[in-house]
């Protein structure tokens, strides 16, 4: 049997768009003597499209696209993701198109509901398993999350004599979640004797990034083929399932059982029946593209995450404030490598208590990318500030700096938002998770824009792919901006209030953020119990500002936002954390 993997970049409810990209690679598959072509997990509408699937007219719009689709399975079987009202519910959908029409609908039965998952709200779980017969070989049916459960959808339809799995994914990325796929099927196809074509989408989604890496993995456990990671592809192989049978004559455990009953069909048995097309072709193997380094991985998923949040916006220019440190750095080489550097503009505002290394650093990042550069003096617009608020306080040298220090925070906000205020543009937020995760960002001030791209990494992982990538390909971030990452144009807060390196605080933060432990965990390991109290007590004050914070890249595990959900007014404090008030309590104005 040919099959081939439509890895595809569906845009979350542009039906008529994702139907036509199908289309086409539809013809390629057939073009390429492919007998079946499996897309992704509602690759018809994108996912997740969230409340979309709760009109009516968008669910009408999905049913026809999804017919638009199968009239284009002539000569070529064709399974794709859709979400289909059922008699009773709405559910999440792999359909099998054959001769013009679909034939088979298969439900999705495993539901995930956690974390960035929220298919129980939206969806109903299916029934039974679906096999179904191409040509003489059995062939079943599952959708995602069906596959990561042991005794699932996919093991019922080996017992039912199925040969082959095709499972439609829309798996999003994390840091280490390729690795952690391919052990998961690979262990899958073991335990059912049985090759495994997965086929999952990728690109930007909002927060969310999707890796691709379709492959598939022999009965032995073997990767046999596998798409490239955050690109289009269309992956060709020809599978020679004789040896299936083989060996399932010599291991018993799952050998096929009579369960037609069980098998939706026209007369009440058997497994539902689609001519395959006998299409003559030669198809060698396809190379097994490699699987990125962690760094590489990331450095692509934050480029594509930018690109593809600006392209299906609609929007085609990113506007990038630089302070000279290394987070807006790498902010704004992303954002070239993703867009072009005609298509970015960087922005530097000097101030008299400037560092002027600091800027002479950012003016050097600037030439050595190549886009453009604007830079605005923002002592005349602080002073405007003073004049009009100093009968109420704020005047210089009049004890209130982090008063001052804010106001001047929002001031070069206010320039960023006026120079982004152009049709087509998009403002980068340059945040890390570190300091998001403590507030150590003013409110309206850094913690604005349209987009962060590092919300979700912490300081000391933006320092790693900065230096990554200045060794992987000739690197325009200055040796000053490297040698000290932790500058900037105005003297760090996070040094000013005495809190540790960020070496010794993203550990914590790991810890308590995305593995949940608690603070007596984190002290029993060997932590500072100061610094443990102290940083948990940030973390817990910072909600509110997290709240109000720009969506950006997902790429652990546990992010803020759909990840970890905390609510703002709450008073529950582990122990532990009883001596971080009087630490602490002087750090919070911060938060402000």
């Amino acid at each position: 049997m040919v099959i081939a993997l439509a890895q595809v970049n569906p845009v979350i409810g542009d039906l008529r768009g994702n139907a036509e990209l199908m289309r086409a690679r539809v013809e390629d598959a057939r073009a390429a003597g492919a007998q079946l072509v499996l897309f992704p997990e509602l690759a018809v509408c994108g996912y997740p499209p969230e409340d979309l699937l709760v009109r009516s007219d968008f669910l009408a719009a999905c049913s026809a696209a999804a017919e638009e689709v199968a009239a284009a399975a002539n000569d070529i079987v064709v399974a794709f993701g859709v979400p289909l009202n059922g008699p009773r519910d709405l559910h999440n959908c792999l359909v099998v198109a054959a001769e013009g029409e679909v034939k088979v609908v298969y439900q999705k039965r495993h539901l995930p509901h956690y974390g960035t998952f929220d298919e129980g709200r939206y969806f109903g779980r299916g029934g039974g398993p679906v096999v179904v017969r191409l040509g003489d070989r059995l062939v079943g049916l599952c959708v995602c999350a069906d596959l990561w459960v042991g005794d699932g959808p996919a093991t019922a339809a080996v017992r039912a004599g199925a040969e082959l799995i095709l499972n439609a994914s829309a798996s999003p990325f994390h840091s280490g979640k390729a690795h952690e796929r391919e052990a998961m099927l690979a262990q899958r196809a073991r335990e059912l004797v049985c090759p495994i074509a997965y086929a999952n989408c990728w690109g930007g989604h909002d927060e969310l990034v999707f890796d691709g890496g379709s492959l598939v993995v022999d009965h032995r456990g073997r990767v046999v083929a596998r798409a490239q990671h955050f690109a289009e592809e269309l992956l060709v192989v020809s599978l020679d399932q004789r040896s299936v049978r083989a060996s399932r004559l010599r291991d018993p455990r799952l050998r096929a059982e009579d369960k037609g009953a069980d098998l939706p069909s026209d007369d009440g048995g058997g497994a539902p029946h689609v001519a395959l097309p006998l299409v003559a072709s030669e198809v060698g193997w396809p190379p097994v593209a490699e699987v990125l380094d962690p760094d590489a991985e990331l450095w692509t998923a934050l480029r594509v995450g930018i690109a593809d949040q600006a392209a299906k916006n609609g929007l085609d220019h990113a506007v990038v404030g630089l302070g000279g440190g290394i987070d807006s750095s790498v902010v704004a080489l992303l954002a070239c490598e993703a867009l072009g550097p005609e298509r970015v503009t960087a922005v530097i505002m000097p101030a008299t208590d400037s560092d002027p290394r600091a800027e002479d650093a950012a003016r050097e990042l600037v030439a050595a990318l190549g886009c453009d550069l604007r830079e605005v003096a923002v002592d005349g617009l602080r002073e405007a500030y003073e004049v009009a608020l100093g009968p109420h306080g704020l005047r210089s040298g009049s004890g209130s700096a982090s008063t001052e220090e804010r106001v001047l925070a929002r001031v070069r906000s206010n320039v960023l938002m006026a120079l982004t205020n152009v049709p087509g543009r998009l403002l980068l937020s340059t945040g890390n998770k570190s300091e998001l995760a403590c507030g150590y960002s003013t409110l309206y001030g850094e913690t604005f824009g349209g987009f962060a791209p590092l919300k979700d990494v912490p300081r000391t992982t933006v320092v790693r792919l900065a230096r990554w990538r200045q060794g992987a390909a000739p690197g325009p971030i200055p040796a000053s901006i490297l040698a000290d990452p932790h500058g900037g144009v105005r003297p760090s807060t996070w040094r000013q209030d005495g809190l540790p390196p960020f070496e010794a605080v993203d550990p914590i933060l790991q810890a308590y953020v995305e593995e949940e432990e608690d603070p007596e965990e984190l002290m029993a390991r060997g932590h500072d119990p100061g610094v443990v109290a102290r940083v948990v007590d940030l973390v817990e004050r910072a909600e509110p500002k997290r709240r109000q914070a720009p969506p950006g890249i997902r790429i652990s595990a546990r992010a803020f936002g759909q990840d970890r959900r905390m609510p703002l007014a709450h008073r529950f404090r582990s122990r532990g954390e009883g001596e971080a008030d009087s630490v602490t309590r002087p750090a919070a104005a911060r938060l402000r």
